[in-house]
């Protein structure tokens, strides 16, 4: 059999045909892949395409985090300027505060978007929240105040939540307020005279103790032992008598109490008074101020807190006045 011969140039030529097919079918593809107006061709055209639709996906990324960082930035400042707002008010998570400001708007919060409609704002303060108020908002809010609303400071009324007294007048308030309801007391119960006497205790501090020094001896000691005491004085002076009035009397009806409602000592009053079988004829008892003032030291050295933090400051502290009540009380005489 005679061989067939075997010419190079023809070898050569389909791997050259071969690479040429797979470079054509590679570029097609390329083509397409990056055709961007489907002329079947890349040019500038296609690149003009493809670097419109790149800066778009740049600007659409770039405005998400613009947007995210925007949004980030207003909830920072919604945490520093703690707006509320009137649908805040009738939420489950909302309390008014005991203590409240009545304010302007400050420029800060005027001028800031997240405040915008804001009826007030928070004061946050350890354990001790303070809610300030508009001035031009505080209907909103659906709350009395005592003696009026030109004030900057007030503090719940201990007898009603949605009622709330100038801090200034606070304590002289409940003063009145509780010598009246006595006197309503004895009214009711049917009383021929009664008398309210405001009475303060004195008490006297480091340098104003005496001491008491007592010597004795043993039995055959030729020493003697000397032993002292330091006494702390205390005394009562009457302030003043608070009311005092003549009645006719009748039977007893069972009062309505506001302040002093939770108080022991009224609470037995009204009870021997109202007993049919044997009513009492006189009484004598003792009330003390700080067991219906409201406001319980503790609570009084955050309030002094509060206001250091919000830099208003007075001719006194709500801590001492407290302490100023611990020693006064009332005697309270009846006779029916």
């Amino acid at each position: 059999m005679e061989n067939e011969k075997i010419i190079p140039e023809v070898i050569a030529e389909e791997p050259e045909k071969n690479s040429v097919s797979f470079w054509r079918r590679a570029k097609e593809t390329i083509v397409k892949a990056v055709d961007q107006n489907n002329d079947g061709s890349f040019d500038m055209k296609d690149v003009s395409v493809l670097a419109g639709t790149i800066g778009s996906a740049a600007k659409s990324t770039a405005a998400a985090v613009m947007v995210s960082a925007e949004e980030k930035s207003r909830e920072l400042e919604r945490k520093q300027l703690r707006p509320i707002f009137a649908e805040d008010l009738d939420g489950a998570d909302f309390l008014i505060s005991k203590l409240i400001r009545i304010t302007d708007i400050d420029k800060k919060r005027a001028e800031s978007s997240v405040c915008t409609g804001s009826v007030g704002f928070i004061t946050p303060q350890k354990d001790f929240p303070v809610v300030n108020i508009f001035r031009d908002k505080i209907d909103s809010f659906g709350l009395t105040f005592y003696p009026d609303m030109d004030y900057e400071l007030y503090y719940v009324d201990p007898s009603d939540r949605d009622r709330y007294i100038a801090l200034d007048e606070y304590f002289s308030y409940l003063k009145i307020a509780r010598v009246n309801e006595l006197q309503r007391i004895a009214q009711d119960l049917g009383a021929k005279h009664f008398r309210v006497t405001f009475k303060e205790q004195k008490a006297t501090f480091s340098g104003n103790t005496v001491k008491a020094k007592a010597s004795f001896k043993k039995p055959g000691d030729t020493a003697s032992a000397e032993a002292e005491h330091e006494m702390k004085l205390s005394a009562t002076s009457t302030i003043e008598v608070a009311a005092e009035m003549d009645c006719p009397g009748h039977a007893p009806v069972k009062p309505t109490l506001r302040y002093l409602q939770r108080d022991p000592s009224i609470e037995n009053l009204i009870a021997l008074r109202m007993d049919e079988a044997s009513p009492i004829t006189h009484h004598k008892l003792t009330l003390n101020f700080s067991q219906t003032s409201g406001i319980k030291e503790k609570d009084a050295v955050k309030i002094d807190a509060a206001l250091k933090a919000m830099k208003i400051s007075g001719n006194t502290t709500v801590t001492n006045e407290v302490r100023n009540e611990s020693r006064r009380f009332f005697e309270y005489e009846i006779d029916f």
